[in-house]
């Protein structure tokens, strides 16, 4: 598949993003809609999170079920990817580190992954290292022990983990989770750019990156905010596929907030004038070797 490279949009995150956006997805109905729409637009793959209904980040089983069951349900051909990322939040006290603070939401990995167990989407993310995780008290815990864990778990479902690297140190140990033999082939990698305090969003931490990957490895990336259509450039002249969607970035231009469609739109232009074009979910299937279980 030469000159050709799959696009995923993240539809809606668990950042901070609801009171900025008055039309981010936040029902089970919405983020549905909005993954559907991105996948009519040009997206092989849609990332998911869900929320409660006033936009605080979830992850009720329920949400999850009633998201899968209607982008199923309406025939649209499109990979599911689904965040393992919520329950590893731990928020430092100020005064007292052991005070945790109110955005603590901590689960062992078992129930991070549960919903993947009962859904089975082809993908789900693992995140693949524990780092500071914005500007201010929490931190993003994940063990290297519970990634060992989770990645046989994925690997036993026929699930392909998408190791997330928000660092070098994350993509360093997603490289070893391959050399133990936890990543089935291709192991599958997304660079995480630009997020306070991870890895930023430059030309040089994009390649050193991709430098420690397996050299069988098949890597996506974004960048967040304003660098988002940029990085979709730099990615795929560099040999990766491209993320996009409300989840990194909100805005379609200055002062003009920003659909899924549209931001998928837009980076599927930029994909067509750099001499590329966009693979469909079955060529991105194939690519990957994923399994589709329903």
């Amino acid at each position: 598949m030469v000159n050709k490279v799959f696009l995923t949009c993240a539809v809606n995150g668990s950042g901070d993003t609801a009171s900025k956006h008055p039309d981010l997805p936040k029902t089970p109905k919405q983020i549905a809609t909005s993954a559907i729409e991105s996948a009519n637009a040009g997206a092989a793959i849609v990332h998911i999170h869900v929320r409660e209904e006033d936009g605080r980040p979830s992850r009720k089983f329920e949400f999850y079920e009633e998201v899968v069951e209607t982008i199923r349900s309406s025939d649209t051909d499109v990979i599911l990817n689904l965040t393992t990322g919520m329950g590893g939040d731990l928020d430092i006290g100020e005064n007292d580190p052991m005070n945790f603070g109110p955005y603590t939401d901590m689960a062992n990995i078992s129930e991070r992954i549960s919903h993947v167990e009962k859904l089975l989407p082809e993908i789900c993310t693992l995140d693949a290292g524990t780092l500071n995780f914005g500007d201010s008290t929490t931190i993003a815990v994940n063990t290297p022990n519970d990634l060992r864990k989770a990645a046989k778990r994925l690997q036993d479902l026929g699930v392909k983990p998408e190791i997330e690297a928000f660092d070098l140190g994350n993509m360093w140990f997603g490289a070893q989770l391959y050399e133990e033999g936890l990543l089935s082939d291709p192991p599958m990698f997304q660079m995480c750019l630009g997020i306070p305090w991870g890895a930023p969003a430059t030309t040089l931490a994009m390649l050193a990156m991709k430098d420690i990957m397996p050299q069988e490895g098949v890597w996506s990336a974004f960048a967040i905010s304003k660098n988002e259509m940029p990085f979709v450039a730099q990615t795929v002249l560099m040999g990766g596929n491209p993320r996009v969607g409300l989840e990194d970035n909100l805005y379609l231009s200055k002062g003009k907030l920003a659909t899924n469609p549209q931001l998928v739109e837009k980076a599927l232009r930029i994909v067509n004038e750099l001499g590329f074009s966009a693979m469909t979910p079955s060529e991105t299937r194939e690519k990957l070797k994923l399994v589709k279980h329903k």
